[in-house]
């Protein structure tokens, strides 16, 4: 699975010297449908890219029931918490199919960006770009979820 990595949309134009020092970072990880892969409000330790499958990502608001926010498939990423300096995840994240990923330790991701700068600067500004893009969607989900409940 570890040779998808030059496929997965993160790491797409990777040169095979920047592909060879992220692929030691990376584990397997696979799981049945409707496991709860992470649990908001636990520690944010890993980044997971999808590789084949679905998961759901539930917001569970203090006040209020959970809240499905989205569905991410194959190529998409979350977790991201473990690499953009919050101590736990944000949101839940729960396999809604059989899930295939790879999944890196937040911490090493960050050393390699110290340790190779050139190469963990294009990680993380593709991962930037990511992140905020799905900010920006996941506060207007929940903000149109929270109207229309309060409206009820």
């Amino acid at each position: 699975m570890l040779e998808n990595l030059p496929c997965l949309p993160l790491f797409q134009d990777l040169d095979p010297t920047q592909i060879e020092l992220l692929k030691p970072l990376f584990d397997r990880f696979n799981c049945p449908a409707e496991v709860v892969i992470l649990e908001q409000g636990t520690p944010a330790t890993y980044l997971y890219l999808i590789v084949k499958g679905e998961v759901a990502i539930r917001y569970k608001p203090y006040d209020g029931p959970p809240i499905t926010l989205t569905r991410l498939r194959d190529g998409d990423i979350f977790g991201w918490s473990a690499v953009v300096g919050s101590p736990q995840y944000t949101s839940s994240i729960v396999s809604e199919t059989e899930i295939e990923a790879v999944r890196v330790r937040g911490n090493d991701l960050l050393k390699l960006l110290k340790d190779s700068p050139a190469t963990g600067e294009i990680v993380m500004d593709r991962l930037a770009r990511v992140v905020s893009f799905r900010w920006k969607n996941a506060h207007a989900e929940i903000q149109s979820l929270l109207n229309s409940t309060q409206k009820s």
